[in-house]
Parts: C-alpha cells; structure tokens; sequence
C-alpha cells in the first residue's frame, strides 16, 4: 500500500511538470507522418479533436489542481510522520519513567 501510494505520487509529480511540447507537436502533425505519433510524450493530454476543417481541440491536464491535491497528501502524510515521530517520542518517554522507578 505504501509503495503504491509512493508510485502514485511519482506520477502526480510528473503530471505536475511535464511539458506539453509534444502535444503541440501532435496538432500540427500531418496525416502522412503518423509514425512520429509513438515518440511523442502525450502524458499530459486529456482530450484532442480534429474537425474536418482542419481544426485542432487540444485538453490539458489541469496542472493547478494536481499541485494542489501533491500539496495536500504532502501534508497529510508530513502530519502522519510527525504524529508517528510524537507517538515514538512519548513511548520512550514512559520507558525511562519506568526504569527510573
């Protein structure tokens, strides 16, 4: 549980940071060159549209809230390892109250 929880927010973090360089490439990109489409780095595209016109709809993820979500598991788990540090710390507290008497 731990590690995946880990994993997961490996993945936010690039999420949070990734470039959209490529999705940008990806509207631009001509039928006859669909082979360049597995090097591209699309991790940060929700949705995309191509109308017959030519036109391009490109969805990003929302980087604000995926940094605000990093910020607030970040700090439920600093809480968690502080209670844990306390908990620990009162422990050998009582240790030595009872091998002082």
């Amino acid at each position: 549980m731990k590690n995946e929880r880990a994993r997961l927010l490996r993945q936010m973090e690039k999420l949070a940071q990734c470039k959209v360089n490529d999705a940008v490439k990806l509207a631009f990109l001509e039928s006859g060159h669909l082979e360049q489409l597995d090097g591209l780095d699309l991790t940060p595209l929700t949705e995309f549209k191509r109308n017959d016109k030519g036109g391009c709809e490109v969805k990003l993820v929302d980087r604000v809230a995926v940094l605000k979500l990093l910020v607030e598991l970040s700090a439920g788990q600093e809480e968690q390892r502080a209670a844990e540090f306390f908990r620990a710390w009162e422990g050998k507290a009582e240790e030595r109250e009872q091998e002082g008497t």
